[in-house]
């Protein structure tokens, strides 16, 4: 399968492709934006004969302005510029002492708010945000990634002071948490988005067809819609485009829900198909013949076949993952399409929070658990981040012992159509949620993987550089594996020299066999290799302990505690263990 994706406009000023340019009009401005420009490789200094000229050319050649200059200085030369905030460009104003990011125009639509906390981090300054929605900690309607008509400023208000508001939605899409005055109706099929709402109150649509707007209405516009494209060699983009959006017209729906266009391989290079997805903002994706004429079309044809290898490409193209074909092949003088809807599919997020420290959780990880709608883990891990969680999000806590349960329940959620946020502490994939969280996801699901920082990292950081060569994790629980095992593969880290780094080393019910451990690894090296414990790691009590092989009390761990073995080089130096990247001591 091939992919080719079009520019997107506006995504992170900072880190993506598009033009940031910087004004200044003093020479602290003047060096502020170097401090920019030396960071972000896409952003440069606008001059001109004057500031406001070297504004307005900012302003009609870059897709973000970045002004160190007065805020009534920038309103009064933009004002005749402004256009539309889906096309003017994101503006910020930054002060003469760096203090202040300010997300001046274009915060959700043009990525002003993105923008504004970008520059503050690289001046160490603070974002300043005045919309109303992030003052208050609820995603924007013009912020979920998906087209948005209607009126989104009366709805977004209505939102804001807790007046009633209906979702009503095709089916269930994995939308991020909405406070609860906002009332997610069960999805019944797509009939009930059509017609207008006999109560007059305020509605979140979520649909691919049209559908009458009124003045307390929003319509989301879910990527539901896969648009398979065959033509002849050289066809024009104008005829693919017009023969499109007369058969979504035709049908009902909206061009905003397409997700993308579909063709076989062999029009991967064809110009009028590439330039109509880029034309839409989408991608084209191509399959070979082969793959496509595997797929169950309703419409196929023989001369298909012997010109390209498959008796349908736009209904086979469309089809190919899967949905429901709502507009048989139609044709024109050179195109053929057709379109399908695709299920929404839940998104699950497993998410590592670190080893407790909040300035150890990743960004990634905050994001995710910003987006869910649903959260679930361990009642300890989610009390860490409850401050993260949008007003709105489900949480699904429990207790020790429950991690089945739990990853059956986070596998349900996203199955059933939401946006899932897995939590669990350290880096998920290591001792933690994802193993058995995955044993149960199937292809329904999107699954996303945030790695956090573990705690053997964490505990390495704290005793110096123990894992600095060949290590091992082992875990010293037998809850779920054979205790003869456990021994099989400590016999086998002792004897190859491995650092090891010794997870549920002790608790009231094993409280001897981390003695015998540490008894099978003294076999095999010297009496002073240093052992090490690190307790609570990064968290307010956390402990530090360092002694050897031959002085080690296995008493003083317990399951809040990671043990760390050295290897035959670990020395102690300067009170840390270190464990040289060589094979040989360098002294």
């Amino acid at each position: 399968m091939t992919t080719t994706a079009p520019h997107r406009h506006r995504d992170t000023p900072g880190t993506g492709p598009h033009r940031v340019g910087l004004v200044a009009a003093t020479a602290a401005g003047g060096r502020h934006a170097r401090t920019l420009a030396a960071a972000w490789p896409h952003a440069r200094l606008v001059e001109a004969d004057g500031v406001a000229d070297a504004l307005r050319t900012a302003w009609t050649t870059c897709d973000a302005v970045v002004a160190f200059l007065a805020t009534g200085a920038v309103v009064r030369v933009l004002a005749p510029l402004l256009g539309d905030k889906r096309t003017d460009p994101a503006v910020v104003v930054v002060d003469e002492a760096a203090r202040h990011a300010v997300a001046l125009l274009g915060g959700h639509a043009g990525g002003a708010n993105t923008l504004a906390a970008e520059v503050a981090a690289v001046l160490d300054a603070r974002p300043v945000v005045t919309t109303a929605t992030d003052a208050v900690d609820l995603p924007g309607l013009d912020t979920l990634g998906w087209p948005v008509e209607g009126a989104v400023a009366a709805v977004s208000r209505a939102i804001l002071d807790g007046e009633p508001v209906r979702l009503v939605a095709d089916a269930v899409w994995p939308l991020p948490a909405l406070p609860p005055n906002v009332h997610r109706e069960p999805p019944t099929g797509e009939h009930r988005t059509v017609g207008p709402d006999p109560a007059g109150g305020y509605r979140v649509l979520v649909t691919d067809r049209v559908v009458p707007v009124d003045d307390r209405t929003v319509v989301l516009r879910p990527p539901s819609l896969v648009a398979g494209v065959g033509s002849s060699r050289g066809v024009p983009a104008a005829e693919v485009d017009a023969l499109l959006h007369r058969a979504l017209a035709d049908a009902g729906l909206s061009p905003a829900s397409l997700r993308c266009l579909a063709s076989v391989d062999v029009k991967a290079d064809e110009e009028g198909i590439r330039a109509t997805a880029d034309a839409l903002g989408v991608p084209l994706r191509t399959w070979p013949a082969a793959e496509l004429a595997t797929v169950d079309v309703p419409h196929p044809s023989e001369v298909v076949r012997a010109a390209v290898g498959t008796p349908s490409v736009a209904e086979a193209a469309a089809l190919r993952d899967g949905g429901t074909l709502l507009v048989p092949k139609t044709a024109s003088a050179m195109a053929t399409v057709a379109v399908a809807r695709h299920a929404p599919r839940g998104r699950l997020a497993i998410v590592g929070l670190g080893p407790g420290a909040a300035d150890l959780r990743t960004p990634r990880a905050v994001a995710e658990l910003r987006r869910a709608a649903v959260v679930v883990g361990l009642d300890q891990y989610v009390d860490q981040v409850r401050d993260l969680l949008r007003p709105g999000t489900r949480v699904l806590a429990s207790g020790l012992g429950a991690e089945e349960e739990r990853a059956r329940s986070a596998v349900a959620e996203a199955t059933a159509g939401h946006a899932v946020a897995l939590v669990g502490s350290g880096d998920a994939g290591v001792y933690a949620m994802a193993s058995p969280a995955l044993e149960y996801a199937d292809e329904r699901i999107d699954v996303v993987g945030v790695p956090g920082v573990t705690a053997a990292l964490a505990a390495a950081a704290l005793l110096g550089a123990p894992i600095g060569h060949d290590h091992v994790y082992l875990s010293l629980s037998d809850l779920h594996t054979p205790w003869a095992v456990i021994e099989r593969r400590v016999a086998a880290a002792a004897e190859a020299d491995l650092v090891a780094l010794l997870y549920n080393p002790r608790s009231r019910a094993r409280d001897w066999q981390l003695g015998a451990v540490l008894a099978t690894f003294a076999a095999h090296r010297p009496p002073q290799t240093p052992v090490g414990v690190v307790r609570n790691a990064s968290r307010p009590d956390e402990q530090v302990h360092l002694a050897t092989l031959a002085t080690f009390d296995p008493t003083v761990v317990d399951m809040y505690g990671l043990v760390v073995v050295g290897s035959s080089q670990t020395r102690l130096v300067g009170g840390r263990m270190v464990t040289p990247r060589g094979y040989r001591w360098r002294g």
